[in-house]
């Protein structure tokens, strides 16, 4: 049998999926249709999230609000049993809403406010899996709200910024390694709300007009979780050693530096690239701070030593007539998990997510998006901490849909 305390570390891994394994890049239909490219691309008010230094040159005041149902479906292969546990996930629901509004007529000042979801979803492995101990079942939510200003300094280059606020939830539960008379197997939960600060700023260019360049940087988020509840449900012999109670711990979000281009070929023709650099090795330690310690409760660090990486988004719009418009991307994502890491939580790999949507104006004012989103990844390893040692593969499907009001 484990020991005791080795147990209360495997609790530090998931909370990092608050940030990897489960951030979605799903902040625009637009966008989401083009590989997830909109940094030097201004279409609608999403221009809120992708560059707030471009959102003033997107004419008149606009809103939109759309939503991508997320389909995860996960499997394991145990390497020592060479048997498969698979995920009974719900569908997650990552949403977006923008406005964005010009000040008393001026087509150069303009204010806006985001709310958004990058992080958040739901993993929930069936009964008596290989890795229960690891964890049986996470729920995430986490939401972001963003009021914007941007200024556009002449027709070719515009600056801007938002402020940050985040707030989230997150709710752990997994089997403890002790059995009671009835062969039992304890549980245990953890459920937390958390919030932090930060900001999001960019830059955007036009040099000539078929090209536009975009800068921006996303901040770390530091996501505080002061008075967590920690319940356990163990046999009563070894009640004692697991005291239910509050805890506390800091989960820092990574900061995000952009670079995109984007080139108008011709009248119906548009492509956009976006490069991110994610300053993923943020994720050195994670530590939890509990109230209630005893020999086998106690405070813990725990090394994630992960990796800044680079992701790569293109795609290119077409427009088939002036109110339809089809559009196809791609993106390759480098997994910051290194090996010996890999956890239930986050069974990351480098990831090809292909895309594709399309457009069409019902009208002088109303638009609306849809689009589509698939990627599969594939990852084996063996974990230093909990010595799970497997395969994992997830198909990831994500259909979205918008609608959007310029007045």
């Amino acid at each position: 049998m484990i020991k005791l305390y080795q147990f209360i570390i495997f609790f530090i891994s998931p909370f990092y999926i608050f940030s990897q394994g489960f951030q979605v890049n799903l902040q625009g239909q637009k966008q989401q249709g083009m590989g997830g490219a909109g940094t030097a691309y201004m279409q609608d008010a999403s221009s809120l999230f992708f560059n707030p230094g471009g959102a003033s040159f997107v004419h008149g005041n606009s809103v939109n609000a759309g939503v991508t149902p997320t389909i995860a479906r996960g499997a394991f292969l145990d390497e020592s049993t060479q048997t498969v546990s698979r995920t009974n996930s719900p569908v997650s629901t990552p949403f977006a809403a923008y406005g964005l509004f010009e000040v008393k007529d001026s087509s150069k000042l303009k204010i806006g406010l985001a709310i958004y979801t990058p992080f958040g979803s739901t993993v929930q492995w069936e009964e008596n899996w290989t890795g229960r101990f690891a964890l049986t079942r996470l729920e995430l939510r986490a939401i972001f709200f963003q009021p914007t200003i941007s200024y556009r300094i002449t027709d070719k280059i515009g600056i801007g910024a938002g402020f940050v606020y985040a707030n989230g939830r997150v709710n752990l539960q997994k089997d403890i390694p002790l059995v009671d008379g009835n062969g039992t197997y304890g549980h245990a939960e953890l459920a937390g709300k958390a919030n932090g600060y930060g900001f999001n700023a960019g830059i955007y260019f036009k040099p000539i007009e078929k090209l536009s360049i975009g800068l921006t940087y996303r901040s770390k988020v530091e996501m505080k979780v002061n008075e967590g509840d920690a319940t356990f449900n163990v046999p009563a012999s070894a009640s004692a050693n697991f005291p239910s109670g509050k805890f506390t711990s800091k989960l820092p979000l990574p900061n995000v530096t952009t670079l995109g281009l984007a080139y108008k070929i011709n009248s119906k023709l548009d492509v956009a690239l976006d490069i991110n650099y994610v300053g993923w090795k943020a994720y050195d330690t994670l530590s939890f701070d509990y109230e209630n310690n005893t020999t086998s409760l106690i405070d813990t660090k725990s090394a994630r030593r992960y990796k800044n990486t680079f992701a790569f988004r293109g795609g290119a719009q077409y427009k088939i007539t002036h109110l339809f418009a089809a559009r196809l991307g791609l993106a390759y994502g480098i997994t910051p998990v290194q090996n010996g890491y890999v956890t239930p939580e986050t069974p990351d790999a480098n990831r090809i997510n292909y895309t594709a949507g399309l457009g069409y104006e019902l009208g002088k004012h109303l638009k609306i998006d849809v689009s589509f989103l698939f990627t599969h990844l594939k990852r084996k390893d063996t974990n230093i901490e909990t010595n799970l040692s497997g395969t994992f593969k997830t198909n990831v499907c994500a259909p979205g849909i918008s609608i959007g009001y310029k007045f």
